[in-house]
């Protein structure tokens, strides 16, 4: 019996946090990744190093770092050389827009990511994540409007029984 309510309550839990598996970053690797792209090179490192940056910023648990990496990333869609490099841009912006809550945004990128390449494991992972979120505040949305529906019919309803 403890067994079932501690799974009832974990999944309870897990519905209200969100429960993804997209790994988060913290500030010293964002760090890290300033550094490399301060230091590199040649064009094509430091294109790769503000690659790496992108996805720590998209990654991490600070809105304005996500926020900076979105920003970049949508700075430099327009200069991707490949198919590939475009993939990974809509990709990593699909993850910026999906940890700032913009799941419409996201689900949007990560459609014309599949465009690109339709058996993206990673992506099509993503997708579902977003649409699960997407259903999962639809649910809380109509939970709440039920709810306050329900007071005011109460309220309604107590200041008709007290006039009688």
């Amino acid at each position: 019996m403890d067994v079932k309510i501690g799974k009832f309550f974990k999944s309870v839990g897990s519905f209200f946090s969100g429960g993804d598996n997209i790994p988060w970053c913290d500030g010293d690797i964002i760090t890290g990744c300033e550094r490399e792209v301060a230091e590199s090179g040649s064009q094509e490192q430091k294109s790769e190093s503000l690659m790496r940056l992108s996805w720590a910023l998209v990654h991490s648990r600070q809105s304005e770092d996500v926020n900076r990496g979105i920003a970049m990333l949508e700075a430099s869609l327009d200069s991707s050389s490949s198919p590939l490099q475009t993939r990974e841009k809509l990709y990593l912006l699909a993850v910026g827009y999906y940890r700032n809550g913009n799941y419409s945004k996201s689900r949007q990128l990560l459609e014309h990511c599949l465009e690109i390449a339709p058996d993206w494991r990673q992506a099509l992972t993503l997708k579902k994540v977003v649409e699960d979120r997407i259903a999962k505040d639809g649910v809380i949305g109509i939970g709440i409007a039920a709810t306050a529906m329900g007071l005011l019919v109460g309220v309604i309803a107590a200041v008709a029984v007290r006039k009688k």
